[in-house]
């Protein structure tokens, strides 16, 4: 895994879907809506995230951009945080070594894209 990729995907999955918040993160994970609420400023998450919420938009639209094995194992990975290891590996149809191979190219897929965006 890619620590960095690693540690978005966390505040990715806390920010956009928080299961403790109605409908998702802010605004329901609606970007726009979020923006109009705040009256077009852009605020720090409220855990403390070092990561902008424009940031935590733009990778929730890269993780649904994914192929669709990897779009699966980082879902699994990341949100269904109440499964056994081997649990998420038998719902992803695959071996343990296999799903962190599909996870690491996830990775590298939206690093990739990250930098293209950036460039």
């Amino acid at each position: 895994m890619i620590k960095p990729i690693d540690e978005m995907l966390k505040l990715w999955a806390e920010e956009m879907h928080d299961p403790g918040v109605a409908g998702g993160g802010y605004a329901g994970g609606n970007l726009l809506a979020m923006m109009m609420a705040n009256k077009g400023e852009m605020i720090r998450g409220t855990r403390g995230s070092r990561v902008l919420l424009d940031r935590v938009g733009e990778l929730d639209l890269i993780v649904n951009g994914l192929p669709e094995q990897q779009k699966e194992v980082v879902t699994e990975h990341y949100l269904n945080r109440d499964s056994e290891p081997a649990q998420k590996y038998r719902h992803c149809r695959c071996s343990r070594n296999t799903f962190y191979l599909r996870l690491h190219v996830a990775h590298q897929t939206i690093q990739a894209r990250l930098l293209r965006r950036v460039a």
